[in-house]
């Protein structure tokens, strides 16, 4: 073996450590969800055990758990979507007509995602319970659209920059109209931009808790909220409830990140390596 094939060796392997360090706390957690409460507390740790499947029986007995878990999925995919078809006309707009002062209404659009949760829970808690809009689906799920709005016009806009404007004149003067141009010649080339901007704003739904916890209610619980109020039962941490919970609550962002990692790395970029095409 080379020197070059030596050091890619040695690349690779040091990838694979890093990856592995990162990963060790979730492997961790899934191994835990098939232990007894006395095994994950065990000293030293135990790495052979007998699996059970008691703590994921107990967890699908728990009353409410079912709503939280549809709550979650719902509020996610819903206000998401919602997000990225707004968020994609915005970007088009930004990005074809350029209205006066584009640059600072990016600007401003994107200083909403700069200020902490907290800074804004109590206008938010006194605006939507002066108008009754508290533990209610429809106003949670605007109340994330709005918040995923603002990255996701950042990400689609320098896509669109990407797509040279021909397209959209070849459309018109062949007698497309410009609903036609938007969502059939454009729409199809910033498919990347528009499923990296889903993910990302998902997975911040996903994990959102503090809004869903102050604005929301009975109804509207997500798995975040059944985690905080289940963590302590019996005068004590409830670490089997903990381990199985966070189990089905981190497999969904798993698989949407492994099954588009692809358009996640390009988002990253927020089209800014593309050339025109």
């Amino acid at each position: 073996m080379n020197g070059r094939g030596f050091r890619q060796h040695l690349y690779y392997a040091a990838l694979w450590l890093v990856a592995l360090f990162f990963f060790a706390p979730v492997a961790w957690i899934v191994l835990s969800s098939f232990k007894t409460r006395e095994q994950i507390l065990a000293v030293p740790p135990k790495l052979i055990f007998v699996p059970t499947l008691a703590n994921y029986t107990d967890l699908l007995s728990r009353q409410g758990l079912l709503l939280q878990v549809f709550n979650s999925i719902f509020l996610s995919v819903v206000a998401v979507c919602v997000a990225v078809v707004v968020s994609f006309l915005a970007a088009f707009c930004f990005s074809r007509f350029k209205p006066k002062g584009t640059d600072f209404l990016m600007f401003l659009l994107l200083s909403i995602r700069m200020l902490p949760g907290p800074a804004v829970i109590l206008p938010v808690y006194l605006m939507y319970a002066g108008f009754g809009w508290k533990d209610n689906h429809f106003w949670l799920v605007m109340f994330y659209a709005m918040f995923s709005i603002p990255f996701s016009v950042w990400i689609l806009k320098g896509f669109l920059d990407g797509v040279s404007v021909r397209f959209d004149e070849t459309g018109l003067v062949n007698g497309g109209s410009w609903f036609h141009v938007i969502f059939r010649v454009v729409m199809p080339q910033v498919k990347p931009g528009l499923i990296a901007a889903f993910i990302f704003n998902m997975i911040f739904v996903w994990n959102e808790f503090l809004f869903n916890f102050i604005i929301g209610g009975v109804s509207t619980q997500n798995i975040p909220y059944a985690l905080a109020v289940g963590t302590y039962s019996d005068g004590g941490v409830n670490w089997t409830f903990i381990a199985s919970m966070t189990t089905i609550y981190v497999i969904p962002p798993i698989l949407f990140i492994y099954f588009f990692q692809k358009y996640l790395l390009v988002g990253m970029t927020f089209g800014t390596v593309r050339g025109e095409v």
